[in-house]
């Protein structure tokens, strides 16, 4: 692929909720990726800011000139990244925790550049953030080869994750071992005592049916206590059932359950993109607590991305050290908040910042220790 001359590549900010003869090209865009995230495609997004208010985000995207054709787009707002600093940032959040910009695999490598100027320009601020960056990414590695800027990593994190293939298998072959491999099948026969147990993937057309299930699930447990399930509110269940549409719509989205007499007592919903599996949303039975099904459906999910020939890997988005989920996806993830500067405010703003977020991720640590106690 030859390069593109610089004055080829045209800037574009949109409202992401309406696009109107663009989407086809976002479209593209998100199957086309360097490094997928299904949070900044239309079939997540557009649902989700439709929903939760978010007026101030705007898509920013560089496209060919020639072509039409998005070589790199991300939704960008303003927002403060610790405590104090803020900065134009990539608009990911905990309901898709990850940040990486779709990039073109036939972007040239002057794109990157040109994207973070528009940001700039348009944000009219000297530092530019990417939150939950996976550092080690072909993406974060094509943005901080962009000359003329000055690129710091905040606070890194790691989270679980798994491979495929020989390097999967092991990852594997590590989790379900010694106790553990004694120990699962145990406890599924003597669930079975309880009710015939069937252990299920449903995709295409019985995903929306099979999300109620979910919602109402996830909604009998501590999230729903707590008003945090997708259900407790009409915003969010309302995204997350319009999003749900649409992915089970172009096979996007698997939903993994473990069920007793016909009964779910744990489900998980995979997101699809581009050969890369997303561990999005995990509900369980509490009542069931004593047969580990949030463990059994978490293991039963990795073997069945380990069987689709078509995933090449899987991100839990999980919080790091999560008690269950990092026992048995092996892999591990590093990602943290890229900080972008081409000035010297910008500079300052960049050091100020990395030791912001420190600092708000030290009080957060304090703060989640205490409330464990209190609990």
């Amino acid at each position: 692929h030859s390069p593109l001359v610089e004055d080829a590549l045209e800037p574009l900010v949109l409202d992401p909720c309406t696009v109107g003869g663009n989407l086809d090209a976002w479209r593209k865009l998100s199957t086309n990726a360097l490094d997928p995230n299904p949070f900044f495609g239309p079939d997540f997004l557009i649902p989700f800011l439709e929903n939760t208010g978010k007026s101030g985000v705007r898509l920013f995207v560089i496209r060919c000139g020639k072509t039409g054709d998005w070589l790199m787009a991300a939704p960008m707002g303003r927002r403060r990244l610790g405590l104090v600093v803020s900065a134009a940032s990539s608009w990911a959040t905990e309901y898709g925790p990850l940040g990486t910009p779709l990039l073109s695999v036939e972007a040239p490598k002057n794109v990157p550049a040109a994207f973070l100027a528009l940001t700039a320009e348009k944000t009219r601020r000297p530092l530019i953030a990417f939150p939950y960056l996976p550092f080690e990414s072909a993406t974060t590695r094509a943005i901080e080869n962009t000359g003329d800027w000055s690129f710091r990593r905040g606070p890194v994190s790691m989270r679980a994750s798994h491979a495929a293939g020989a390097e999967g298998e092991a990852q594997f072959a590590r989790a379900f071992s010694g106790k553990r491999r004694k120990e699962l099948p145990r406890l599924i026969r003597r669930l079975s005592r309880e009710g015939k147990v069937q252990l299920e993937s449903h995709s295409g057309g019985e995903v929306p049916r099979h999300f109620e299930k979910f919602l109402q699930l996830e909604a009998s447990g501590w999230k729903g206590t707590r008003g945090t399930a997708l259900i407790s509110h009409q915003n969010t269940v309302r995204f997350a059932r319009e999003m749900i549409a649409k992915l089970a719509a172009s096979g996007r989205v698997r939903i993994d359950t473990i069920s007793v007499a016909g009964k779910p007592i744990a489900m998980l919903i995979i997101m699809l993109d581009s050969g890369r599996a997303f561990s999005w949303k995990i509900a369980f039975d509490e009542t069931y607590a004593r047969f580990s099904p949030g463990a059994q459906i978490t293991l039963f999910a990795l073997e069945r991305n380990l069987q689709d020939p078509g995933i090449t890997g899987g991100d839990s988005l999980a919080v790091p050290g999560h008690p269950m989920i990092e026992p048995l996806w092996r892999g591990r993830l590093s990602y943290g908040t890229l900080l972008c500067a081409y000035s010297a405010p910008g500079h300052a703003l960049q050091m100020a910042a990395k030791y912001d977020m420190a600092l708000e991720g030290g009080m957060r640590k304090v703060a989640r220790k205490l409330l464990r106690r209190t609990d």
